[in-house]
């Protein structure tokens, strides 16, 4: 076998490359040699040769060095053997994904959801829609806003969960609850024996914040800019369970969402409620070109039912 000449491919020509032609050289290289790739594609040893030059022919360069009738791939064939391994790998996700489709329960609900809902709601909503749909695949994406909003809009998932109540285009909404932002203290914070906090509890105390473009943080200064009180903002972070953990550590007070706040209430870690009123909702969005999962509906209730239980719980802060 002769070498391909070293010249670029004709465009005519270039067109004309098969997956066939791919296919041989894949077993070439998985194999070691044109008798292993024989074997491997159930064809004879002078046919894969054939298709092998016949690539090099249409590609305008060798693939291959050739010496006492053996294959060694040149830098040509070891790129282009990383390209195809991605592809092929590619194309066997697909194949497997289409197999598993024919298969009862291989059918997964896409969820996808702001990172303290994933944390704070969605786990004992999921765990009781396993316990009466056991056959259900869920698959969790925690996103913050806006991409979560966006994401939704061009029906990437099959359920969505924000907290604004509006419904992105192309979505549907449904409020799941609303309640009121609490207050996290340190135990043994000299003001945890108060059931309610006001905001002059708050002044001169050190506070641990949200980030500055989070929405909850503008409001929260905002209420306490108003009331012309200043606090001692030690520490900003970037989410709810974040805050907890800091004040956990005593690095402060804080005004958090309440679902993070029961989620990490614990012995070090003590949750009142507020005597200001700062709204937190909780929305589920629907895409409304996207078909329904069966499971939508039993996972909307198990959320609903959460979302119930949470509000209760709130209400019984000391």
């Amino acid at each position: 076998m002769t070498s391909a000449p070293n010249c670029a491919p004709a465009p005519a020509l270039a067109t004309r490359i098969s997956h066939r032609h791919i296919e041989v050289f894949r077993a070439v290289m998985t194999a070691g040699g044109a008798t292993g790739a024989a074997d491997l594609l159930h064809s004879s040893q002078p046919t894969v040769s054939r298709e092998l030059a016949r690539l090099e022919s249409l590609l305008g360069y060798a693939l291959f060095e050739r010496a006492q009738g053996r294959l060694r791939p040149n830098a040509r064939a070891l790129a282009l053997w990383d390209e195809v391994q991605r592809s092929w790998q590619g194309l066997e996700r697909v194949v497997d994904r289409a197999v598993a489709l024919g298969r009862d329960g291989a059918v997964q609900l896409s969820v996808l959801c702001l990172p303290a809902l994933a944390h704070a709601l969605l786990p004992a909503a999921a765990a009781q829609l396993v316990q009466t749909h056991p056959d259900t695949r869920l698959a969790v994406t925690p996103q913050e806003s806006p991409l979560l909003e966006e994401w939704m809009s061009a029906q990437r998932f099959d359920l969505g969960l924000c907290e604004q109540t509006a419904a992105p285009p192309g979505t549907s909404a449904e409020v799941l609850l609303t309640l009121d932002e609490v207050a996290v203290l340190p135990a043994g914070h000299a003001l945890a024996h108060q059931a309610v906090l006001q905001l002059e509890d708050f002044a001169g105390q050190p506070f641990v914040s949200l980030s500055p473009d989070d929405p909850y943080r503008r409001q929260i200064d905002a209420r306490f800019a108003e009331a012309g009180i200043t606090r001692s903002q030690r520490v900003e972070t970037h989410s709810a369970a974040a805050v907890c953990a800091m004040v956990q550590h005593g690095l402060g007070m804080a005004i958090v969402n309440p679902l993070t706040a029961l989620a990490e209430a614990s012995d070090r870690l003590v949750v009142r409620r507020l005597g200001f009123s700062i709204p937190f909702s909780v929305t589920a969005l629907r895409p409304l070109y996207r078909p329904p999962q069966p499971e939508l509906e039993p996972m909307l209730d198990a959320l609903r039912h959460q979302s119930k239980v949470l509000a209760k719980q709130l209400t019984q802060i000391a």
